[in-house]
């Protein structure tokens, strides 16, 4: 019931979660204060789902091409089963639940066409500013790309989110250089800020020790390994890529996921760890070997996925709480705590879809177009100014102070594409500009 003003009858400043400041909820353009209803947390929420790169993840890839079926996750579906697995967690354990919705809604933004294939693609052909990393082409969507508020002098300020928004949403808090070493020694190939987004990652990281993750951040990111680990596999077992009853059955397929698992996800692993992470996993009476379609059958992998889910939300809650006791845990005051065989068991789940989906020899082909559209259509708007460019992207061209800063337009237009938009593209601007090449 709204109130003559067109307002509830509760209107007026919200309440704020405990554990967070004046500090937190700062934006890096000040904006005026509102008698709202809402709270800066939940307008940062709404900014997120308001945007047109969260709408744009409905047409990309999260596994397989979105239009391959109708029951296989998108990068929108995944990022919305991410925020409730987040919010959820993050709630249980004393953060603000938009905060942790935001930061999860957030957390794939910066992917481009064809999902990780197509960030191995813009990054092979970006080195020459900085290269390309999903997770710091998200910060430069919420910080620059996607409009709402400006400075005075018309440098964008993205959504202009809060302090504590961003920093949930930095996963990788470090530029390429910073990078931290892996257990195995070598450094990691994710960071979360290029070179020339570094002022507005400095003022909101402002006091937090270099590659720290806020609690917000772990919460998300947690959130994302436990809900692609089960869904991938959910979506390749309904799809018919694989039987789980194969990965117990057939010698051979079992050690190829174990062997992934090691490789992909917990390099320096004991080998007989992860058989024993599998082997759990295998025993529980919710695991579905087989798979024939019907509802019964599909109701059962729901209450497999459902269930997993919540054995690993669990666990963490559980081992959080023992260390860290029931007050609020927010911000930089506290870490998520994964015991090692959860932290094992979802590496088993997320091994068995690369095993059988990501790495299938069958798939091999279509990865070595996807990557090959994208470098040629780099290289033909690189050649062509801003001819083709959007006119948002093109204005960024013209403003370019260098070379470098003109690659990053370029690759800022070509992860903003949809699948199927990257290959419209391609078909009527590489394959129509050769036509025309051809013939001058």
């Amino acid at each position: 019931m709204f109130g003559p003003e067109g307002r509830p009858p509760y209107a007026g400043r919200a309440t704020p979660t405990p554990g967070y400041t004046d500090w937190d909820r700062e934006r890096w353009l000040a904006e005026p204060p509102k008698n709202s209803y809402r709270s800066d947390f939940e307008r940062d929420r709404a900014r997120v789902l308001h945007s047109s790169a969260l709408r744009r993840l409905g047409a990309k890839t999260q596994v397989v091409a979105p239009d391959v079926d109708d029951f296989s996750r998108t990068r929108l579906t995944h990022s919305l089963e991410v925020a409730q697995i987040g919010r959820e967690l993050g709630r249980s354990l004393g953060c603000d639940p938009d905060l942790v919705d935001t930061a999860c809604l957030s957390h794939d933004l910066g992917h481009p066409p064809f999902g990780h294939n197509g960030e191995t693609a813009l990054d092979a052909v970006a080195q020459a500013c900085g290269g390309f990393e999903g997770n710091a082409q998200t910060l430069r969507l919420l910080a620059r790309l996607e409009q709402k508020k400006a400075f005075d002098d018309g440098t964008p300020a993205g959504l202009n989110l809060t302090r504590a928004a961003l920093d949930a949403a930095c996963k990788y808090p470090w530029a390429r250089q910073d990078a931290p070493l892996r257990p195995d020694g070598v450094r990691s190939r994710k960071f979360g800020v290029y070179q020339d987004d570094l002022p507005v990652f400095v003022w909101f990281r402002q006091g937090v020790p270099a590659t720290r993750k806020s609690m917000e951040a772990q919460v998300m990111d947690l959130a994302d390994d436990i809900s692609y680990s089960v869904h991938d596999v959910e979506d390749g077992v309904v799809n018919s890529a694989f039987r789980l009853r194969w990965v117990t059955e057939r010698a051979e397929q079992r050690e190829r996921v174990v062997e992934t698992t090691r490789q992909w996800y917990l390099p320096g692993a004991d080998p007989a760890e992860i058989e024993a992470a599998l082997a759990r996993l295998e025993s529980l009476e919710v695991w579905v070997p087989e798979m024939d379609g019907s509802r019964r059958a599909l109701a059962a992998m729901k209450d497999m996925t459902s269930q997993l889910i919540g054995r690993f939300c669990s666990a963490a809650f559980e081992a959080t709480r023992e260390v860290f006791g029931n007050e609020p845990l927010t911000r930089h005051g506290a870490d998520v705590v994964v015991p090692a065989h959860t932290e094992h068991e979802i590496a088993v789940m997320k091994g068995i879809a690369a095993a059988f989906v990501m790495t299938s020899e069958q798939r091999q082909p279509l990865y070595a177009r996807q990557r090959e559209l994208l470098m040629e259509l780099v290289e033909l708007l690189r050649s062509t100014g801003d001819r083709y460019l959007e006119p948002m992207f093109a204005a960024d061209w013209r403003e370019a102070c260098d070379d470098a800063a003109r690659e990053r337009v370029v690759i800022d237009q070509v992860a903003s594409l949809t699948d199927s938009t990257a290959i419209e593209w391609h078909r009527t601007l590489v394959r129509g500009e050769t036509f025309t090449r051809a013939w001058v």
